[in-house]
């Protein structure tokens, strides 16, 4: 019932963003451009369908992979305050990309994918062995993550100040967490890199709900707790890395999206992951719309909206877990 209530909101949702902008476009008239009604404007049925359209789906098919993304960390690091933008691994994705935008413009347009994947799937790596080496703790693990993303992001920062100003224009742009460049095409691209990663973490249901226990009663159980665990963070980095790869590096809808979903249905993750989902999907596309329509015709960047609304509740989190 309660995935139905999620679904139906979103979708109108979805009906508010495309309406939504620098020129507002009555229901009616979205539903007939939907349908291809040959009576609708053309200039109607092109915002709609060619700019809206793809870009309130973009933001929704990265909102939700960004949420399974942030259930799958916080299930595999035991830790409600783990999410990919906070332990580094959205850092490490923007730092692939970023050296891809500015030193190799001319490939990036078919590379970053593989470079933001590389990138997050790295800073995964190595936040998996220092925390072997130093002890694997959740909170040395947000540690080192916090660390990692804040060297990953100097390095961003030190790239930005040398490079081309054409290059670091567009990939400032990039950086900030931008939904201007939806394209079919894009959202194609990303829903074939995103669709197993999902089924992969759909179908991990019940392997997360085992990673709540203790290591040693995962590993009585019979399963190998450190890889289950490291296998899960690989996951959570695929999945983060092929949405910065199409978005920008974009936080705490990550945070966000499985916190909510746990108050509406739950802590299983059988409920909680596609009630994740949809969360995610609605947050980044509320997010995006905000950031279009607040001060049209200028726009501001889904990420600085989504960081705008996601730090206050970083901080209620943090104090909620003051004494954890």
């Amino acid at each position: 019932m309660r995935l139905a209530l999620a679904s139906l909101a979103l979708v109108l949702l979805l009906l508010t963003a495309l309406g939504a902008g620098e020129r507002a476009i009555a229901p009616g008239l979205i539903l007939s451009a939907l349908r291809g009604d040959p009576v609708v404007p053309p200039d109607i049925a092109f915002i709609i369908t060619e700019l809206r359209l793809p870009r309130a789906l973009l933001a929704m098919l990265a909102g939700a992979a960004l949420a399974l993304a942030g259930a799958l960390a916080q299930a595999a690091m035991r830790n409600s305050l783990a999410e990919p933008g906070l332990i580094g691994i959205n850092g490490g994705a923007a730092l692939a990309a970023m050296v891809l935008l500015v030193l190799f413009p001319a490939s990036a347009a078919f590379w970053l994918p593989w470079a933001a994947l590389a990138g997050a799937l790295g800073m995964a790596a190595l936040i998996q062995i220092l925390s072997l080496r130093f002890g694997m703790r959740s909170q040395r693990m947000i540690l080192i993550g916090l660390a990692l993303g804040a060297v990953a992001g100097g390095l961003s920062a030190f790239l930005s100040a040398m490079g081309d100003i054409t290059a670091v224009q567009r990939a400032m742009l990039w950086m900030a967490g931008s939904l201007q460049d939806s394209r079919w095409e894009k959202l194609h691209l990303l829903l074939l890199w995103l669709a197993p990663l999902a089924a992969l973490a759909l179908g991990s249901a019940r392997l997360l709900d085992l990673l709540g226990f203790e290591d040693e009663q995962v590993t009585a159980l019979g399963l190998p707790s450190g890889p289950l665990r490291a296998a899960m963070l690989a996951l959570c980095a695929a999945l983060a890395g092929a949405v910065v790869a199409a978005t920008g590096p974009i936080g705490f809808v990550g945070l966000a999206a499985p916190h909510m979903a746990r108050r509406l249905v739950g802590p299983l993750h059988r409920h909680l992951l596609p009630v994740a989902a949809l969360t995610g999907a609605g947050l980044l596309l509320l997010a995006d719309t905000l950031g279009r329509s607040l001060v049209a015709p200028a726009q501001i960047p889904a990420g600085i909206v989504s960081a705008l609304i996601g730090a206050p509740f970083f901080g209620w989190l943090v104090w909620r877990h003051r004494d954890d």
